[in-house]
């Protein structure tokens, strides 16, 4: 039962670890404004979106506000010396409500699952067998993380659209997010391009801290296996014995092959 536990805390302990790593680096890349900007000037031109180039950064800035919460209004204006003009409208306001929902909600989730996270490894320090059978759970855990994120980069490659619709159907209970490119701004500033770039480096994020769990674990079971080989090996036969003398075959006792020498 013990053994199960231990297996069971390496195992959640290596999902958390993921899963808190997803969390922050979702948080982080919607909060840099200067990185939005530069995403959607280089994957959508003012040739195609229309916006110009000076108010790219203004508008990243405004989104990366709007999504942490550090502004209450997601809209952007700017003037082209002869008017006021407005850059979204009500329906892509109210899309981006529902992705600040998300945004916000990665924010609460990257402390609660690395508190899990923390809670968790402390209890695999447990010296002894249980930590070496947690740092196998780790191990099982990041196998099946792996194979399931394996197999998303592949529907991804093969076909991203469809991930992205089968993100946002899941993600959305309304279809807001499906935008017009001829009337909609939001939409041609943010191209699948736009968010393959930012999947890549959310990716980036989270293979780092799989393999720095999984170098973790692997220290981890190769030092107590091999601490039990000493123990289980090392130390029998090799000590003189406490006499000072020449350590005789045999256990102590006489035997008839020394009573024939």
């Amino acid at each position: 039962m013990r053994n199960k536990a231990a297996w069971l805390c390496g195992f959640f302990l290596a999902l958390l670890i993921l899963l808190s790593a997803l969390a922050w680096a979702v948080y982080a890349i919607a909060g840099n404004g200067d990185l939005l900007a530069e995403k959607m000037l280089r994957y959508a031109p003012p040739e195609r979106s229309g916006l110009p180039a000076a108010e790219y950064p203004g508008v990243g800035r405004m989104t990366a506000d709007y999504l942490t919460g550090r502004q209450p209004v997601f809209q952007y204006t700017f003037s082209d010396g002869e008017r006021t003009l407005v850059c979204f409208q009500a329906h892509e306001a109210d899309h981006m409500a529902d992705c600040r929902g998300l945004i916000r909600l990665a924010g609460t989730l990257r402390w609660g699952f690395g508190a899990a996270a923390l809670i968790l490894a402390c209890l695999g320090l447990v010296p002894g067998k249980f930590r070496r059978t947690c740092a196998g759970g780790m191990l099982a855990g990041l196998g099946t993380a792996g194979v399931l994120g394996t197999a998303a980069v592949l529907w991804g490659l093969a076909d991203f659209d469809g991930l992205f619709t089968a993100f946002h159907r899941i993600a959305f209970s309304n279809d807001g997010w499906l935008l017009d490119p001829r009337t909609d701004l939001l939409i041609r500033l943010m191209p699948t391009a736009f968010f393959t770039d930012l999947a890549l480096r959310i990716l980036t994020v989270v293979l780092a801290a799989a393999l720095l769990a999984g170098l973790a674990a692997g220290l981890i079971r190769r030092g107590m296996i091999s601490g039990r080989s000493r123990d289980r090996h090392g130390l029998q036969g090799s000590f003189p014995p406490e006499d000072g003398g020449v350590e005789k075959p045999g256990n102590g006792t006489d035997s008839g092959a020394g009573n024939q020498l």
